[in-house]
């Protein structure tokens, strides 16, 4: 049994699971605005458990390529209300978020259990302000900045690049007194790279999880590199590409899959197990 020591939670990653997506914000790329009233995120958040999500990932700044960078007060104002609001649902919630002083104020409210970090606790004083916590840490890796990561991304050896990165990321953590039980790492699809650097990343994740020995997450759902691929411009009619690629990294270790379309990813990884399990 392969256990995340998740905050209130225990979760075994023995099967793979879904994280739901539960944007905050006005300007995220496939579904900004839509979520980012009280009553619509609670809305939102009971949908994705019934329909099959086992974590939802809450996030109050939108770092989508291109992004404007919003003030810690800002991301303050939408995400700790929701988290109010969400903290007796009964499953783990996920604070999507890079500034410590965020993290600060969520954990002390009590109410997150997992801290998902696009820079990977690189913010000045993140690694010290979760340490003493017990919620779980997902490290992801990125080159650059949002407003700028996509101009001209370049890499030797993605693979190799982006696994290294996560493994000195992680490293500082066990310095830290942080426990691989509670760690995930995620390659971080998007964030400053291009589509053959994502196919790479997609085709390499075992090897990126033998570098650090930690359970892998990934977040593809929607993404423009499916754009690129499929031709559909419109990120919520990317389904198909979508739980094609969320099948793929499942293929490839991954133990979690950060989903916009939980229902549908939800009856796909319903099939994935059921072929597991007959395969033996």
């Amino acid at each position: 049994m392969q256990l995340l020591e998740c905050g209130r939670f225990q979760l075994d990653l023995t099967q793979p699971m879904i994280m739901g997506i539960l944007n905050v914000t006005p300007d995220s790329f496939s579904d900004g605005g839509r979520f980012n009233t009280l009553d619509s995120a609670l809305q939102r958040a009971e949908s994705m458990l019934a329909d099959g999500a086992a974590i939802l990932d809450i996030g109050g700044e939108s770092t989508r390529p291109g992004a404007p960078e919003v003030s810690v007060q800002q991301e303050l104002d939408r995400v700790m209300p929701v988290l109010e609001k969400l903290k007796e649902i009964g499953a783990p919630l996920s604070l999507d978020t890079r500034r410590t002083a965020v993290m600060r104020a969520a954990l002390q409210l009590g109410a997150v259990d997992l801290i998902n970090d696009v820079s990977a606790l690189e913010d000045e004083g993140a690694v010290e302000a979760v340490t003493a916590s017990n919620v779980a840490l997902c490290l992801m890796h990125k080159q650059g900045n949002p407003d700028t990561m996509q101009q001209a991304p370049a890499y030797q050896d993605v693979v190799e690049e982006v696994g290294q990165y996560l493994l000195r990321r992680v490293e500082l953590c066990r310095a830290a007194g942080i426990t691989d039980a509670r760690l995930l790492i995620d390659p971080g699809f998007g964030f400053g790279k291009t589509l053959e650097h994502n196919l790479q990343l997609l085709a390499g994740l075992r090897r990126i999880e033998a570098i650090s020995r930690l359970p892998v997450l990934v977040g593809l759902s929607r993404k423009s590199m499916l754009g690129a691929i499929t031709g559909e411009a419109v990120p919520a009619e990317r389904l198909g590409a979508s739980l094609a690629v969320a099948l793929l990294s499942l293929q490839q270790g991954a133990r979690i899959v950060r989903v916009h379309d939980v229902k549908a990813s939800h009856q796909a990884l319903q099939v994935w197990r059921a072929m597991q399990a007959y395969a033996g």
